[in-house]
């Protein structure tokens, strides 16, 4: 926080408000930022509640017209707000968007979580423009064109508070991870649309949270995974696709196993019985209509294309998608 709050505040406009949303943090941050910046506004939670339901709460204290949901390890880059208001201002259909992700360490190349915009395959696996799996694509400027996708990165995302709230927020159940794009689901099945404006451009660091060789991260990725599915998927599909992805999950736990990651195999396993638990006591709540035809979904198994047809690139995906 110390090294990209003084790269953020210069961005601010006069209505801008900096809001720091405290998830019971242990280290000195919050007494740098008392220190430093005593003008910048800061929200408590007592305790850890994960990135999910930690911004719930501290956001039912915010009013505005837009939220910037911006993690803490990312830099941003003089004007990358402007874009996005102004998308925003320009279509009142448009529910949520996201800048350009690079990644901080490696600058020329597209960030894990977003890059330039997130879609999911038909069975709920999500990638990028610039990023399939763990493929990450210099940037060359060949996604610099604005255009609707599935879900924006919960890394930056601008979305419209009101919007934001009428849905309910986050699920919070999540704790973190997949949760952007089980909000983007429901931002589109409230009959808005999303985008990544490429002229906005930040650079993360990722893996803050947890980092990419985690168990708990494993864990919460494919838990929330078949949650999300669950949840937006109607009952003529879930039942099949599910099944499904039981199967490919049984093959992600052995590759994990054959490569030494035994933890993460046995939290493939683990995130399996936790979902069923879940499904079992009711707690996964449905939307009353849901959206699963969309040019932003990708008709075909991205596990195919990638690990058998070994396209590592989106534009070698022949994804016919909406501008």
């Amino acid at each position: 926080m110390e090294r990209f709050v003084p790269y953020l505040l210069p961005t601010l406009g006069e209505d801008d408000r900096l809001i720091i949303a405290d998830n019971a943090s242990i280290d000195d941050s919050i007494d740098w930022i008392r220190k430093h910046h005593p003008s910048i506004t800061i929200i408590h939670n007592q305790h850890n509640l994960g990135f999910a339901e930690g911004y719930n709460r501290a956001l039912e204290l915010v009013e505005a017209d837009y939220f910037v949901l911006l993690n803490s390890d990312v830099e941003v880059c003089a004007g990358w707000l402007e874009p996005l208001v102004l998308a925003m201002d320009g279509d009142q259909r448009l529910g949520a968007c996201q800048p350009k992700i690079l990644w901080e360490q490696q600058r020329e190349l597209f960030e894990y979580s977003g890059a330039s915009g997130g879609f999911i395959d038909f069975l709920g696996y999500p990638f990028c423009r610039g990023r399939i799996f763990g493929s990450l694509e210099s940037d060359h400027g060949q996604y610099n064109e604005p255009i609707e996708v599935f879900w924006a990165s919960g890394a930056c995302m601008m979305v419209r508070a009101k919007l934001f709230k009428d849905i309910g927020g986050f699920d919070g159940t999540f704790f973190a991870h997949m949760e952007e794009i089980d909000l983007c689901w429901r931002i589109r099945n409230a009959g808005y649309h999303i985008k990544c404006i490429p002229s906005s451009v930040v650079y993360h660091v990722g893996g803050a949270t947890l980092p990419k060789n985690n168990a708990g991260k494993t864990f919460l990725n494919f838990r929330n995974n078949l949650t999300m599915l669950w949840k937006n998927l109607p009952g003529s599909k879930r039942i099949w696709v599910i099944g499904l992805r039981l199967v490919l999950d049984g093959v992600a736990g052995i590759r994990f196993m054959m490569e030494g990651h035994f933890k993460d195999c046995w939290a493939v396993v683990r995130a399996h019985f936790s979902f069923y638990g879940r499904i079992i006591s009711g707690k996964t709540t449905r939307p009353k209509l849901t959206i699963t035809h969309h040019p932003t979904i990708y008709r075909k198994s991205l596990v195919w294309q990638h690990f058998a047809l070994g396209k590592k690139k989106f534009s070698e995906l022949d994804f016919k998608r909406k501008s």
